[in-house]
């Protein structure tokens, strides 16, 4: 009896028991193709034969095989000329022909040889059975891994000459960079672990034994539909009998209470930055866990002056007379996300709240946009305490002072590639500075007095981080990220220090980011290229601590820009792809409910199935969905729950423009029905 270990819970690997359950797995992810006319499934021979019956078997899809022989160089077989395929189809590679100076005669030798080895394959295999015309129908490719992907290359160059109406493959397990370039040749790519680091296709099966001629022959003359066959729960059905009904996305209270638990720091997602319902459930459940559950501050993925705003609004300081003047100094892109009604609602009803409460309950931001403004919020804080030091500040930040305002990429622009002056030692020296009077400045004890220099302390800490990330974001995309999600990780470990030296008990946050930023990379492929989020790191310091809940829906309308800096438009969110955990929620038939990630049995399978899932930011771009929008996932390591709601519109923003108001006209996808 082989015994299965554990699946791995940080990271996209999944490991299979062998090639019969990875087509399973598979399967399940293919899922929309079932009972579609026109699908075919062809398996690489020999290893890809048992993973595509099952395939087929899902599918109610006619099975055939895919032969494919490598065309090697004479004495060099390693390297490829190209490959001859099933039906005789021949692949070249005419500049590396020439350039080895690779003869006629030579091979044709080589193309003979081959193409009698193909020709004894397909008979061993498929024997008297004809092969399958995939001219106009669906193809669905399937093959026990890739590493280089060599031969499944070649084996979509001769199916495209048969001109089948969609080409997709479908493998258990390859490296990220495999899987992408693939992905580029077809209609669909699904890859259902990436394991990072690739060793070998082998990595991903305890039992990867090699499959003989007569099993390959086995399995090509079993039927794949069989009457009275008992069939397994298809994977969206296993997820619909675990689904907690959520209306508007809001869980029963007696299970949040049970997933959130004596948690200290919950950190809940959205898959767009401009979703109403995403906002509203999120409010909602902030409310309770404020009211109920002690939790004493919402922490956003907003920048910390701008925040700290709202916080002296619900907190009855500052000037401001209604929560849509707190929410004006969100003037920067995108402020729909925050000046919109959701918030504006919600920031009104914690300022009544605090009122009538002696526990306040406070607003503050976790981002490092903010260059300008928290020098300018560094300097004014000073001169009411300290007008020295404001001076020394002033002359610091002075480094700045020939960019436009708030314009940090133009800063980091030229502090990278030598055409300005970096600011990082002005920057560093004045946090230092800050940091060995922060004590002096908060005199007697006084709350007030303490809680500004906390602040002023933070904005100092957001000009130091922001110079470094703007420095930072034209030297790779993953550096300015991961400095980012640092950032937002130290201030939140501030903030609850903050507030519990203030309080003398346990501080209790709720953190409102981005499924990207909330969601465990490690879980995701970003992971691949050293990416971390705020989610893993909260989770690596807190652990069962925290709670991570995401959202996620299939399609109707959100607030977006369709460039960066653009106007809020409300636009058409297209219906989610193929593959997709937003697909799987979808045929659920469920329309608002929320799945628990620690369930058992078929649901816990299909959360810990590596699959598509969908994150809009500020800017939403339809028309290359798949590579703006789509990263692969494994939903149970990524959350602790996700909410589901089908249907979504547009969060409203508090000054709506004539481009937002008419809307964008749908798109036709995918045939305008």
């Amino acid at each position: 009896m082989t015994v299965e270990k554990e699946l791995p819970q940080t990271g996209p690997h999944r490991i299979f028991r062998d090639r019969r359950e990875a087509g399973q797995v598979l399967g399940g992810l293919l899922a929309a193709y079932r009972d579609r006319p026109g699908v075919v499934v062809l398996g690489l021979a020999r290893g890809g034969i048992p993973v595509a019956w099952e395939v087929a078997a899902a599918l109610d899809a006619p099975l055939d095989t895919l032969v494919v022989r490598k065309l090697g160089v004479p004495g060099r077989e390693e390297v490829a000329l190209g490959a001859i395929a099933s039906g005789g189809r021949l692949v070249l590679n005419d500049d590396l022909i020439r350039g080895l100076r690779v003869t006629p005669g030579q091979l044709r030798e080589v193309a003979v040889r081959e193409g009698r080895e193909l020709l004894r394959r397909e008979a061993a295999y498929r024997g008297d059975l004809p092969p399958i015309d995939v001219t106009g129908k669906t193809v669905i490719l399937v093959d026990d891994g890739l590493a280089t992907g060599a031969s499944m290359l070649a084996a979509v160059e001769v199916l495209r000459d048969a001109e089948p109406a969609r080409l997709v493959v479908a493998v258990p397990a390859a490296p990220q960079s495999t899987c992408r370039q693939v992905g580029d040749l077809v209609d669909e790519m699904v890859c259902a672990t990436m394991p990072s680091p690739f060793t070998a296709v082998s990595a991903s099966f305890w039992n990867f034994r090699q499959v003989s001629d007569e099993e390959a022959r086995e399995f090509l003359h079993t039927p794949t539909h069989v009457t009275g066959r008992s069939t397994r729960l298809v994977p969206a059905s296993a997820v619909a009998m675990v689904a907690i009904d959520a209306p508007g996305g809001v869980p029963p209270r007696a299970e949040l209470d049970d997933l959130i638990g004596d948690a200290r720091i919950v950190l809940i997602g959205e898959s767009s930055h401009g979703t109403h319902e995403f906002y509203s459930a999120r409010a909602e459940m902030t409310k309770w866990l404020i009211e109920e559950k002690g939790f004493c501050a919402v922490a956003a993925e907003a920048d910390w002056p701008d925040a700290h705003r709202v916080d002296r609004y619900v907190r009855g300081l500052g000037d401001d007379a209604n929560a849509a003047d707190a929410l004006s100094g969100f003037e920067r892109f995108p402020a729909w996300m925050w000046r919109n009604t959701v918030v504006r609602d919600f920031v009104d009803w914690l300022a009544d709240r605090n009122q009538r409460s002696d526990t306040k309950a406070g607003f503050y931001g976790l981002d490092l946009y903010s260059l300008h403004r928290s020098m300018h919020e560094v300097v004014a804080y000073l001169e009411t305490v300290d007008p020295l030091a404001a001076e020394r500040a002033r002359k610091r930040y002075a480094c700045f002072e020939h960019l436009a305002a708030d314009d940090g990429q133009s800063y980091g622009f030229a502090a990278a590639f030598g055409a300005g002056e970096s600011c990082e030692r002005q920057a560093v020296e004045q946090l230092v500075d800050m940091r060995s009077s922060a004590l002096t400045y908060a005199r007697n004890g006084d709350p007030d007095q303490f809680d500004e220099a906390f602040y002023a302390e933070r904005n100092a800490w957001a000009v130091r981080n922001a110079e470094e990330y703007y420095r930072t974001m034209f030297a790779g995309r993953v550096s300015s990220w991961n400095l980012r999600d640092q950032h937002m990780a130290q201030t939140l470990d501030a903030l609850v220090a903050h507030l519990e030296l203030h309080r003398r008990s346990a501080a209790r946050i709720v953190v409102w980011a981005q499924n990207s930023h909330v969601g465990d990379a490690r879980a995701t492929e970003v992971a691949t290229e050293g990416q971390v989020n705020l989610g893993q790191l909260v989770r690596q310091r807190y652990g069962q601590a925290c709670r991570l809940i995401g959202f996620s829906t299939f399609g109707g309308t959100v607030t977006a820009a369709g460039e960066w800096g653009g106007v809020a438009q409300r636009k058409v969110v297209l219906p989610a792809l193929a593959g997709s955990v937003e697909e799987l929620f979808h045929e659920t038939d469920n329309k608002e409910f929320l799945v628990r990630c620690d369930v058992d049995g078929a649901a816990a399978d299909t959360l810990r199935t590596v699959r598509l899932a969908r994150a809009i930011g500020v800017i939403y771009s339809p028309q290359t969905e798949r590579q703006s929008h789509y990263y692969h996932v494994r939903p149970a390591g990524q959350f602790d729950a996700v909410i589901h709601i089908d249907r979504t519109r547009a969060v409203e923003p508090l000054d709506p423009t004539s481009r937002w108001i008419e809307g964008e006209t749908p798109e036709t996808y995918p045939t305008g029905l």
